[in-house]
């Protein structure tokens, strides 16, 4: 390898993967996906050596074992099972799982495909691999470390001087952080000036090994490949209730536990109506990843209060409810949405790119994303056409369909 390890343990990796995985695990064990990286970024090129540079270290990532106090440490959240914590014990990535090569539009081209429980967990490390691998050749990456040092410094002083105010927020953004360093500095500087905001507070992050070094909270719940796989990894079933059966599983694996629900995989429309009184009591929460997030979050305003109105139930009351905004923030529009909804329900933010690489060069904006559950396409609709990725037209025009003949025939 040219640079050291860049992923140097299983527990790098957001916390809703083993969320996730536990459920996989005694659900959906002999569930098969496919998955597939996209760079949406125009103009940019995966040189051969940086290929070579990212096999060998997704080679190296796929030797690492959990260690006995790593897996001490994921005891410690109340959710996760022992049976689960005892399979990750003797589970290890296997390269075999991975096809890359040279070609497509950036030069390189990635997949992995294999069981879900164990390609799941692939997503993340790989992503965070690739972007630091790009960033360490592409650039002269001790100037771009210094633009982040003093961005990095400068955010933390808008905190400071009240300047923005964002509520609780957490640092998201291990799968595009410009290096280990960048996002391990970030976190730690971050929380900890917390005793120095005006109205801020770092929670934590979503990385969970940068979380137990620091001792601040572990953060994240569910991704899209859940709603995906759960709704649309079964041809008998039909797709456009995706929603109430991944919120069926989710409650079956933890009842009233972690549980902030992902909306958007098929669009909002269907998870209003899906997320009855029942699932209302039962999450404790949405996440928001696109769409116009003031609209989004005043339907979920709207949503709760129609059930507390009609129940008095306080565990519906929207002052009981958190809306977590994560799509494509900074400092300016997350005090902006927290001004305008903190006075009516708990407002959260999960902060990316912009808290983890930000620098004077463009960031990259690359995903891998689950494009196949046992042998079939499935699909991401969300709220925004520019976040749709799905190789087989034909079936998202099926996937379509099947959410206009239900949004407009069922009751």
């Amino acid at each position: 390898m040219k640079f050291k390890p860049i992923i140097t343990s299983l527990l790098e990796t957001d916390l809703y993967k083993f969320s996730m995985g536990q459920a996989i695990y005694h659900q959906y064990p002999s569930y098969k996906t496919t998955w597939t990286f996209k760079c949406r970024n125009e103009n940019v090129h995966f040189t051969d050596e940086m290929i070579a540079e990212i096999k060998e270290q997704i080679q190296y990532y796929c030797d690492l074992q959990f260690k006995e106090d790593e897996l001490d440490y994921l005891a410690t959240l109340q959710w996760l099972h022992e049976d689960y914590i005892d399979h990750l014990r003797i589970w290890k990535a296997r390269y075999n799982d991975f096809e890359i090569s040279n070609g497509g539009e950036c030069g390189l081209v990635l997949e992995a495909k294999g069981t879900w429980l164990n390609t799941s967990m692939y997503e993340i490390p790989v992503l965070a691999i690739i972007n630091e691998v790009y960033f360490r050749m592409a650039y002269d990456y001790d100037a771009l470390f210094e633009q982040y040092k003093r961005r990095l410094k400068e955010k933390t002083d808008w905190l400071i001087s009240g300047k923005y105010n964002l509520g609780g927020f957490s640092e998201f953004g291990l799968r595009r952080r410009l290096s280990a360093e960048a996002q391990e500095l970030a976190v730690k500087t971050l929380c900890e000036n917390n005793k120095n905001y005006k109205e801020s507070h770092c929670v934590g992050t979503s990385n969970v090994y940068l979380a137990k070094k620091y001792g601040v909270i572990p953060v994240g719940t569910m991704a899209h490949e859940f709603v995906m796989c759960v709704g649309q990894g079964n041809p008998m079933v039909n797709p456009a209730y995706s929603n109430k059966l991944a919120m069926e599983s989710w409650n079956e694996e933890y009842g009233v536990l972690n549980g902030t629900y992902l909306t958007d995989t098929i669009g909002d429309e269907l998870s209003h109506r899906d997320m009855g009184f029942t699932f209302s009591i039962l999450f404790s929460g949405v996440r928001h990843d696109s769409g116009d997030p003031y609209e989004w979050g005043e339907a979920w305003i709207d949503h709760f209060q129609k059930y507390y109105e009609k129940y008095h139930d306080e565990r519906v009351n929207p002052k009981n409810k958190t809306l977590l905004f994560s799509d494509s923030l900074d400092f300016e529009r997350a005090s902006k949405l927290y001004e305008h909804f903190k006075s009516r329900i708990k407002v959260a933010f999960g902060i990316g790119t912009y808290i983890a690489n930000d620098t004077d060069v463009e960031p990259l904006n690359i995903v891998m994303k689950v494009s196949k559950c046992n042998g079939s396409p499935v699909a991401k609709l969300s709220n925004a056409d520019g976040k749709l990725m799905c190789n087989d037209s034909s079936y998202v025009e099926y996937l379509r369909k099947t959410i206009e003949w239900r949004l407009n025939h069922e009751r």
